[in-house]
């Protein structure tokens, strides 16, 4: 099975920029918390635009993305 891409905490042209050198992430996660901890496998690959899998979650979750429609 293929690891999956989580970007974690991207707000606005760093996605792209991540984008462009790891490809699409399968996971968006506005933030560190309990729920990206859930989400990610020891095999993933997660990307964050600050601060690191060593920094403590956050006590409340994050809301999920909504994505619009095109």
């Amino acid at each position: 099975m293929r690891p999956a891409l989580h970007f974690v905490a991207f707000r606005g042209e760093e996605y792209w920029s991540a984008v462009k050198v790891w490809g699409r992430p399968g996971f968006i996660h506005r933030r560190w918390d309990l729920r990206a901890l859930r989400d990610i496998a020891d095999e993933d690959i997660v990307i964050f635009a600050a601060g690191t899998a060593e920094d403590p979650p956050a006590e409340k979750n994050g809301d999920d993305l909504r994505e619009e429609s095109i």
